[in-house]
């Protein structure tokens, strides 16, 4: 069983709007989040989709569900948690609950706000985790990489030839999420804010999925212009 985990339990305060979080800003008509959860629906690696939602807008992400989608026994909206990887714990419980997810279950977790992956993404994902258990998607980095420990001076300049840049799909079976996650100390899991970091943590080999520069997050004002821009390019080809 696959199952599409959509993480969306932000407030997208960085968007600097205070109405709704980014993940329901309306593109050509329809929120962020739909835009992303078709993509899953026309996935046929993916059985069910798991939504994991601020618990101040479940109620609306039921209602947008059965606006848009006729088979909503393939979609579960559940409460969101503190942090990311809180979400996706409780998506994991969900995955349990609703569709009796078995060990072997792969969770294909991905931003609400990232609306432009593609169905290789997906499927490439899909067959890593199956190999290797766990798989991050990843973009190669363009520009040099400058990492500085006091946010003042330069302090060091990887390789960027080793440099890549982090995205989603983020994914992996379920009883090893279960089994890092419940390893991790409270210290831990306030800072690592990448579920792939956790399992980096525990000496797990994560295995790289190629992404790409289309499968940006909408997190700034001028990453919703792109998007505009792009859904508007896309609508007329």
């Amino acid at each position: 069983m696959v199952i599409a985990g959509i993480v969306a339990g932000g407030t997208g305060i960085r968007m600097g709007q205070n109405i709704r979080p980014k993940q329901f800003i309306e593109l050509m008509g329809k929120p962020i989040i739909i835009h992303t959860i078709e993509k899953f629906m026309v996935c046929p690696d993916i059985d069910y989709i798991i939504v994991g939602t601020h618990p101040d807008w479940l109620n609306l992400m039921n209602d947008l569900s059965g606006k848009y989608f006729r088979d909503t026994k393939k979609i579960c909206i559940t409460p969101g948690g503190m942090n990311r990887n809180e979400t996706i714990k409780n998506i994991a419980v969900a995955a349990r609950e609703k569709y009796s997810a078995e060990d072997d279950t792969i969770l294909v977790t991905h931003d609400a706000v990232r609306p432009f992956l593609s169905l290789r993404i997906i499927q490439e994902n899909v067959q890593a985790a199956r190999e290797y258990g766990v798989c991050d998607t990843v973009i190669e980095a363009t520009d040099t990489i400058v990492r500085s420990e006091n946010q003042n001076f330069i302090t060091d300049i990887p390789v960027r030839k080793e440099m890549y840049q982090g995205q989603t799909p983020q994914s992996f079976k379920i009883k090893l999420f279960e089994e890092v996650y419940a390893g991790m100390t409270e210290e831990e899991l306030n800072i690592v804010t990448d579920a792939c970091k956790l399992f980096y943590l525990r000496n797990y080999k994560v295995r790289l999925v190629k992404g790409d520069v289309a499968n940006f997050k909408i997190t700034y004002p001028f990453d919703l212009k792109m998007a505009q821009l792009m859904v508007g390019d896309l609508a007329n080809d």
